[in-house]
């Protein structure tokens, strides 16, 4: 190898190593506990569990349940979605937006 390949070599395996290395920061770092994510976050945790027990009790099908948990994975999504748009954090508002949506599926629960 010529001493110019080899530093072209060596220049790319060092510029993949720190790319790696800022990645695995960033996630680490990805503000999922910020207290507005974290309460919707929760409320979703919460509402995944009832779902759940409405239909281990029989009081909701098996399909109500799959398309109720659909519907949180759905507000899950757009949750992270926001956050990955605002420096991981969601504003006020869009934690009202979400909270709404939350509030429509926590409604079909339990009827």
């Amino acid at each position: 190898m010529t001493k110019k390949l080899t530093m072209v070599l060596v220049m790319m395996a060092a510029s993949l190593f720190l790319f790696g290395n800022t990645m695995s920061y960033a996630e680490s770092n990805w503000a999922k506990n910020h207290p507005r994510r974290h309460e919707v976050n929760k409320r979703l945790n919460n509402q995944n569990k009832r779902i759940h027990n409405e239909v281990k009790k029989g009081d909701m099908t098996r399909a109500q349940g799959r398309q109720l948990h659909r519907d949180d994975r759905q507000i899950r999504q757009e949750e992270r979605n926001m956050a990955s748009q605002n420096g991981s954090h969601i504003t006020r508002q869009e934690q009202k937006t979400l909270n709404q949506q939350e509030n429509a599926v926590s409604r079909q629960i339990g009827h």
